[in-house]
């Protein structure tokens, strides 16, 4: 639906920048996926699994899975295989009813190792840019995030693979989930 939503804006765009945007944005991906597959071992939603459950210790598998975009049932095997790996923990939910997911201490320390290899990999990236060109592309990413129409879900998925330690003031606004409560 977001690309059939779409097609009026191209019409009236320089479609060479979203051209470059999107192969800058595979190149970012590319990069993490790889560090992250180097740290853990795994790819796929396994990576953004553990950074998502490390931020808020007691993440149930429903709000993980609307986050991951994943079925109930990938989500279910996706959390047996970090179970297994002794990554993360179930625990009793609020309700009593619901699960809730917690990092074990081993968890923790590759959520952090996952984060540094992110960091370094976008980094690199950076590193052909002068200071003042890397402070003007930060500029103008925070300005491109803050404008756009998210509601809190959207921001935890586009946000899936952020540290948090990093980012204390998510510029993405969620005042479209503000609306349509």
């Amino acid at each position: 639906m977001f690309f059939v939503r779409s097609a009026h804006i191209i019409a009236g765009m320089e479609t060479g920048i979203a051209n470059l945007l999107g192969a800058l944005s595979l190149a970012v991906m590319d990069r993490i996926e790889q560090g992250a597959r180097e740290v853990i071992g795994r790819g796929g939603e396994t990576p953004a699994a553990l950074v998502v459950i490390g931020y808020g210790q007691g993440m149930t598998n429903d709000k993980l899975r609307r986050i991951l975009g994943l079925s109930h049932s990938g989500t279910v095997r996706l959390v047996d295989r970090l179970v297994s790996d002794r990554l993360v923990e179930r625990r009793p939910g609020k309700d009593g009813r619901e699960v809730a997911l917690h990092l074990t201490a081993s968890g923790v320390a590759t959520r952090n190792d996952l984060m540094m290899s992110r960091i370094s990999a976008v980094a690199s990236l950076l590193d052909v840019l002068s200071p003042a060109e890397t402070k003007r592309l930060e500029t103008l990413i925070h300005e491109l995030l803050a404008r756009q129409d998210t509601s809190e879900l959207d921001r935890f998925t586009i946000c899936r693979m952020c540290d948090d330690s990093v980012c204390t003031n998510c510029p993405l606004p969620t005042s479209k989930g503000k609306r349509n409560r």
